[in-house]
């Protein structure tokens, strides 16, 4: 098999970002548009020692699952399960976590993927999103590219209408791209280094309907501001605050660390678990309101509660499981990385007159550093810890804190299914036993998926 060979395969599988998985001469070929359970004929388009990439040139038999893709955008390359049906796309990442666990020896009680539901009963699967960070590049026509990058590209492909994220980001964007002509204003180019708008950030509370515009700059100041303020505020009256995010560094982070409100206020409000949060553009917020609701409900019961524990809640956020638990707490104890979201969850205790809350600054992965520390000062001797760390999972270090606490429950919650496997068979080997795994569909037609489960010291 070498490249630009066209091959018969038979798909057995479809991975998490996409693509059918089948086999050829020994090698496996990953092929991009297959679904699993179908026969094609594939163009290879790169051969490696033990694996092949390629695309369907023909379909010669269609797979039950197929589905026909809702989606007008074509290349974004966002939506790994565009092309199957969704009850498919949930047996399907069911089977990922169970595989996760399985490959670090763990044969795990993984229940069925729970997801959100419409008003009618119908799963929820298109719309889901509250927020967007649409790249902005110049266009061949003097115009704007604006939407998401195609995969393993920075190369804008045009996705302003995505069917998952709210109709009324795609009237902002449609009104910024109008004003941005008008005024002149340049799309940042990624290899010269100029241009001065890179990314329009949008994001928008499910419960309050308000939205909160931040502008990503190179630089510090959007000529023309005033104006275009009061046509943004007059086109979408559901805008509550505009920023201004400024970053000037040769990265490929999105935001930087400079925050300029241009008008009304730097967070918007919601309600998530009976909690209403304030939140600011740069604090963890879940993206899918509905899902994150069943999720946190399964996380306050897994925590078992009876109104006297210690909560400590690592990786906090704007502190909305922690302050959704504490009703049912003696004390929650929050500690988070960003300052801002940390600032956010005091004010959102604040807000909903919750007094048994505190929340710390620091990095939670540090164990000895900063728990240590903290402990001196807060009396930290938590009964049931709640984690809920970024894609990389947590650390070594803060497990054997935890276990050296001997903390009775930990709630730990993960979008990435690899890394949990990886610290759940960490925490059992220091001592810990493992409930079911209940995985949430946070982010359906995409390839992720989220997970909690409770670690309870033997």
């Amino acid at each position: 098999m070498k490249k630009n060979d066209t091959v018969r395969v038979e798909i057995t599988d479809l991975n998490n970002l996409g693509f059918g998985v089948g086999h050829v001469e020994g090698k496996t070929l990953f092929v991009a548009g297959a679904v699993d359970g179908e026969t094609v004929l594939a163009r290879v388009l790169t051969v490696k020692p033990t694996y092949a990439v390629g695309k369907v040139e023909k379909l010669l038999v269609a797979s039950p699952h197929r589905a026909e893709p809702v989606c007008p955008v074509r290349g974004c390359g966002g939506c790994a399960y565009a092309s199957v049906s969704y009850g498919h796309e949930l047996a399907l990442k069911e089977g990922y976590v169970r595989a996760a666990f399985h490959k670090v020896g763990i044969e795990a009680d993984v229940r069925p993927v729970a997801c959100a539901l419409n008003g009618d009963g119908t799963p929820r699967a298109l719309r889901y999103r509250n927020k967007s960070q649409y790249p902005v590049a110049a266009a061949p026509d003097g115009g704007y590219r604006i939407g998401f990058y195609a995969p393993k590209s920075h190369r804008v492909v045009e996705a302003a209408c995505c069917p998952l994220q709210p109709a009324c980001f795609e009237g902002i964007v449609a009104t910024l791209r109008e004003l941005f002509a008008r005024f002149g204003i340049s799309a940042y180019d990624e290899e010269t280094g100029e241009g001065l708008v890179r990314h329009i950030y949008l994001r928008r509370g499910e419960v309050s309907g308000q939205v909160l515009l931040t502008l990503v700059l190179n630089g510090a100041r959007l000529p023309h501001s005033e104006e275009i303020v009061h046509a943004l505020r007059g086109a979408h009256p559901e805008l509550v605050g505009i920023l201004v995010n400024e970053n000037t560094a040769r990265t490929n982070v999105i935001c930087g660390d400079k925050w300029h409100l241009l008008w009304g206020q730097d967070y918007l409000e919601d309600t998530l678990g009976g909690v209403r949060l304030r939140i600011h553009p740069a604090a963890f917020y879940q993206v899918n309101h509905a899902a994150a609701e069943l999720l946190y409900a399964k996380a306050k019961e897994l925590a078992c509660l009876t109104g006297r524990e210690q909560v400590l809640d690592l990786y906090c956020g704007c502190g909305s499981i922690g302050l959704s638990m504490a009703d049912a707490a003696g004390e929650v104890i929050g500690i988070e990385i960003e300052p801002s979201a940390v600032r956010m969850a005091q004010e959102n205790a604040r807000l909903n007159g919750i007094g048994n809350a505190r929340f710390w600054c620091g990095d939670a992965s540090s164990a000895e550093r900063l728990l240590g520390d903290a402990a001196l000062e807060m009396g930290l001797h938590p009964d049931v810890v709640v984690l809920d760390p970024p894609r990389k999972g947590t650390t070594q270090e803060l497990m054997n804190y935890l276990a050296g606490l001997a903390v009775p429950r930990i709630v730990y919650i993960s979008c990435n299914p690899d890394t949990l496997a990886r610290d759940v068979s960490y925490f059992l080997s220091l001592g810990y036993e493992m409930s079911a795994v209940y995985p949430f569909d946070l982010f359906p037609r995409t390839g992720h998926v989220e997970s909690v489960v409770c670690l309870t010291h033997k």
